[in-house]
């Protein structure tokens, strides 16, 4: 029998593009090239029999152009605390494996890869807060992130914008905001003010669970 497995719990993303991201769209980048932190805490996941509960995750990616045209390097860090078949499960949902084609962004980033870096295991300490727009991500020495709400320059107040994809590959709905990242680890990331996102991750080897 297939692998079956699950995640449901928070996700939060910060990438090079403006905020709202024209690759949501399928318009092109913003700079012509895409690189992107993603991180997430699952409140409850499984593969197969495995237990998924309470770990964190993150990626680091990276594309010399656009996404479509492939080329891209990939990084995953699981939590340190999971265990050997814990790790496992997931270094496999995080790099599209045990995947129908086409069915997960992991899928999909994993499929434009030509360089995927060895899996690194640290302490993840990730907080998000999907309708308040935050997120406070700090791996090691490795990564820290930060995502909060856009600010209006008209009020100088938050505002509230969301992306809804009806059938997307990541999430149904998504809220917009702003992050900032450093990253320092097999691929160095440095993103200012630039796209951020904050969404629940409900999804099996099928796809989002709606």
């Amino acid at each position: 029998m297939a692998d079956q497995w699950m995640l449901h719990g928070m996700e939060y993303g910060n990438c090079s593009c403006n905020w709202g991201c024209p690759c949501q769209f399928g318009a092109p980048s913003t700079h012509g090239y895409c690189a992107a932190f993603v991180a997430g805490h699952i409140d409850e996941g499984n593969f197969n029999d495995i237990k998924l509960d309470g770990l964190d995750w993150a990626l680091l990616l990276s594309w010399p152009g656009e996404i479509a045209e492939g080329n891209g390097t990939q990084q995953a860090i699981i939590a340190e605390r999971a265990d050997s078949e814990q790790r496992e499960a997931l270094r496999k949902i995080l790099h599209g494996e045990s995947t129908t084609p086409g069915a997960t962004h992991f899928f999909v980033y994993n499929s434009t890869m030509s360089k995927v870096l060895d899996t690194l295991y640290e302490p993840i300490e990730l907080s998000v807060d999907v309708d308040g727009r935050t997120a406070n991500v700090k791996i090691g020495d490795l990564v820290e992130s930060v995502g909060a709400p856009i600010i209006s320059a008209f009020s100088g107040e938050p505002v509230r914008s969301r992306i809804n994809l009806p059938e997307g590959f990541e999430y149904t709905v998504a809220e917009m905001g702003n992050g900032n990242t450093k990253a320092r680890a097999g691929l160095e990331l440095d993103f200012k003010d630039s796209y951020g996102q904050f969404n629940e991750l409900h999804m099996n080897q099928d796809g989002v669970i709606r």
